[in-house]
């Protein structure tokens, strides 16, 4: 017989903090600390995205969810770390595109296998990049840029938030279409590049949204374009660069919650059901959007890890194509 005023939905996400709060609590609390690691510094967007989630969960929960900031090499020095956690529930990761796809088949080792080290609980969202420039120099889009770059050789220079990430990748990519030279410097994180490019120390950056934005409304940046498929309504009158004679070209990465290999399959159930359940509000899919983040989410853990393989399989060709390999 069907209970009055409770429906299917309502069981699962009643089970679901059910099954974390009984995790939580396995020495006889009701709630515990959990840490969700992040492989850029603060203040870089999947660090922002990563402290709203800390805050949605902890009202679905109960628990206290600590930020964990452990930058380097693309963020694969944080999915080491979680990798050799234990698989308890007392650590998980908002991982990246970068880290999980394209950094192991950039570097001759990593500490950790993407595919056999970790658990995916599911996508939260993708992160647009938009191509700024310091201010001063004479260009106003990315055809003025390629225009540039081709008179004067050598002379400009990018910055990344480090090596392996979409901005190093996606920023290749678009000089190998375009036919022109320019240096990379790598940064730990967004924010020091982009502080270098707005002192003009370093020419243009290919960085998120949501960290360029800030800058682009100030006028310490000037954005040439978006890697979005169609135009930004947080950036009115810029054009993407698709649109700007690269038909196809996109930047973007998303961001996807993981837990370490042999955590318990209920308690990775369960942590879905509640970070569908603290994130996919209007409310909170509004303060994505306004923050530069996409709100993108996983029918099912099972549905994640399938999409972690394809994009292992996918970035892997990426780089093999760019010939960028490091030790």
């Amino acid at each position: 017989m069907k209970t009055p005023g409770i429906n299917r939905r309502t069981l699962v996400l009643a089970t679901a903090g059910a099954t974390l709060a009984s995790a939580a609590g396995a020495q006889g609390r009701a709630a515990r600390a959990v840490k969700i690691v992040v492989g850029f510094p603060p203040g870089q967007a999947t660090d922002i995205v990563a402290r709203l989630l800390a805050d949605q969960l902890k009202g679905v929960t109960g628990d206290t969810y600590i930020v964990d900031n452990k930058p380097g090499q693309g963020g694969s020095i944080a999915m080491g770390q979680v990798a050799k956690s234990p698989a308890d529930g007392s650590v998980m990761m908002l991982t990246h595109m970068s880290a999980v796809a394209a950094t192991p088949h950039m570097y001759k080792s990593v500490p950790y296998d993407a595919l056999k080290d970790f658990e995916a609980v599911g996508l939260l969202g993708d992160l647009p990049f938009v191509l700024v420039c310091h201010p001063s120099l004479p260009f106003q889009n990315v055809a003025d840029l390629v225009r540039y770059a081709k008179a004067h050789p050598g002379r400009l220079t990018h910055a990344s938030s480090g090596n392996g990430t979409v901005s190093h990748l996606a920023m290749e990519a678009l000089k190998r279409r375009a036919g022109i030279d320019m240096l990379h410097v790598p940064y730990r994180g967004s924010a020091p590049g982009l502080t270098d490019v707005v002192a003009g120390q370093v020419s243009v950056a290919l960085e998120t949204a949501a960290a360029v934005r800030p800058f682009v409304q100030s006028g310490q940046l000037k954005a040439l374009g978006t890697g979005t498929p169609q135009r930004m309504a947080a950036f009115p009158g810029v054009a993407t660069i698709a649109e700007q004679g690269f038909e196809g070209f996109s930047a973007s990465t998303w961001l996807m919650l993981i837990y370490p290999a042999n955590t318990d399959k209920a308690l990775v159930q369960a942590t879905f059901e509640a970070m569908n359940k603290a994130m996919r509000t209007p409310e909170v899919e509004a303060r994505l959007l306004q923050i530069g983040a996409i709100p993108r989410f996983s029918a099912s853990p099972a549905e994640a890890a399938a999409y972690m393989r394809s994009e292992y399989a996918h970035w892997g060709e990426v780089v093999r194509q760019s010939k960028v390999t490091l030790d």
